[in-house]
């Protein structure tokens, strides 16, 4: 609940309340989201919805991704050693930084637009599709030269 105040009169008094709700579901169908967030829109929950995907398994996304990045990582310090005649060395140091990429998708708005526009659009679930969520690391190595 968000206090509304009178901004006119200079003693700002409050004139009301927001109240604001957020709904979070998690599907593991994704073929369920359309109808669910069409059924939401129709039931006028809120004046504005979003989606967002999430792994199930995010550290182990995130373990993957930390390791084919140390053996990149590895890869080119291999080659800098044979390049410059030297031998690679054991690992010294090394900074590990995760993301993930999150897709956020907002429905089209269908509240507030002409009746002749809404009819011609896609409703508001047609432009749902899945989307990859994406792991990223970076990993920085040290590795002593020999």
């Amino acid at each position: 609940m968000n206090p509304q105040y009178d901004w006119k009169n200079p003693k700002h008094r409050v004139i009301g309340y927001k109240v604001t709700t957020s709904v979070s579901l998690k599907l593991k169908d994704f073929s369920k989201i359309a109808p669910v967030t069409q059924q939401l829109a129709e039931a006028s929950v809120g004046e504005s919805q979003s989606l967002s995907y999430t792994l199930d398994s995010t550290e182990e996304a995130k373990s993957k991704a930390v390791a084919d990045a140390y053996r990149r990582a590895h890869a080119s310090a291999q080659s800098l050693a044979n390049a410059s005649g030297r031998t690679l060395g054991e690992l010294s140091y090394a900074t590990v930084d995760t993301f993930e990429n999150i897709h956020v998708i907002t429905p089209m708005q269908r509240r507030g637009m002409p009746v002749a526009m809404a009819k011609e659009g896609p409703t508001p679930t047609e432009e749902f599709s899945p989307h990859n969520v994406t792991i990223t690391a970076h990993v920085n190595a040290m590795f002593e030269l020999k």
